[in-house]
């Protein structure tokens, strides 16, 4: 083999392992930051080098053949390793640097996540942070993200995770609606009321509550509403019209209930099931972690750490 074409052979094998793992030209181009020309040329170019193929095409995806897997699996050690003795050189940097892509879900990034980024990049001039916001629960390997933040009650052990601040849920309503329709006291007599709840793939949506001093006396209560929708963000505001009862995240309904738009209903009822027990950072486990990620959560951490109370 040339000395050319050795000089090219590594980068090649690096797109072709990106192409594996993104699944699509069109993604693993977004990844490697080039056009999905260049990498289709790459991978055509390791093919005639090889002698073999390595890539196998279909209508929708795009899969790599036994020896394609293999070439990938045989050098994704190696490239590993660089990309990490590589971030920690540039880590010796005094400051951080570099690029964050970040997932997160649409109400929580909005409401808690972006309001503390303008501070953290005043601190980390150097470091560009790139968040999509989607409630698609996006595959952080295969879309090239370095961080999700997650509203979960347990994280994959594949993963790292980061417990930013836990977190509650509360049933509210306007006062004035409560005035009108009357205040439940307990679970059942919600059957009774408009229950704005959250849009899950259920056939029969229901609430479950546990009593705060008896966590064992459980009661589930099927709902009757005319409003749902995927999205905390838009449930808090028909609560806030008026329209019914909600069930939110804190995070989305706490700052209406201390100025008393909202109301706390059933507050010796704790609601079991409904959302996450807490908001995590997670990225998938690896030795080396970046010096910009690691400085983006612990701001967070910090900041809501502090929202929080804790």
């Amino acid at each position: 083999m040339k000395e050319h074409q050795k000089e090219l052979l590594w980068s090649h094998i690096y797109w072709l392992g990106t192409l594996g793992a993104a699944g699509s030209y069109t993604a693993a181009a977004r990844r490697l930051g080039v056009s999905k020309g260049a990498v289709s040329l790459r991978i055509a170019e390791l093919e005639q080098l090889s002698g073999v193929a390595l890539v196998r095409r279909t209508t929708r995806s795009v899969r790599l053949t036994e020896a394609g897997q293999a070439l990938v699996d045989g050098t994704r050690q190696a490239f590993l390793a660089i990309e990490q003795n590589f971030h920690s050189i540039r880590d010796l940097a005094d400051e951080p640097r570099g690029v964050v892509r970040v997932t997160a879900p649409v109400a929580l990034g909005r409401q808690k996540i972006i309001p503390l980024i303008s501070a953290f990049l005043q601190d980390c001039p150097d470091v560009r942070i790139e968040i999509e916001l989607s409630d698609h629960l996006s595959s952080l390997a295969q879309e090239g993200f370095d961080l999700a933040i997650r509203h979960a009650s347990q994280v994959p052990e594949t993963h790292v995770a980061w417990l930013l601040r836990p977190t509650t849920t509360l049933l509210v309503a306007t006062p004035a609606y409560l005035t009108d329709r009357g205040t439940p006291k307990a679970p059942e007599d919600l059957a009774g009321h408009n229950c704005l709840y959250y849009l899950r793939s259920a056939p029969s949506p229901a609430w479950s509550f546990a009593r705060v001093r008896r966590p064992e006396e459980r009661r589930s209560v099927a709902l009757r509403g005319n409003f749902c929708a995927n999205n905390s963000e838009a449930l808090r505001e028909l609560a806030l019209a008026g329209q019914g009862i909600a069930l939110l995240p804190d995070f989305s309904a706490q700052d209406d209930v201390d100025t008393g738009a909202l109301v706390q209903v059933l507050p010796g009822w704790k609601p079991v099931g409904a959302f996450g027990d807490a908001i995590y950072a997670i990225r998938p486990y690896s030795a080396y972690v970046p010096r910009a990620v690691r400085a983006f959560v612990e701001h967070l951490k910090a900041q809501l750490g502090a929202k929080a109370g804790g």
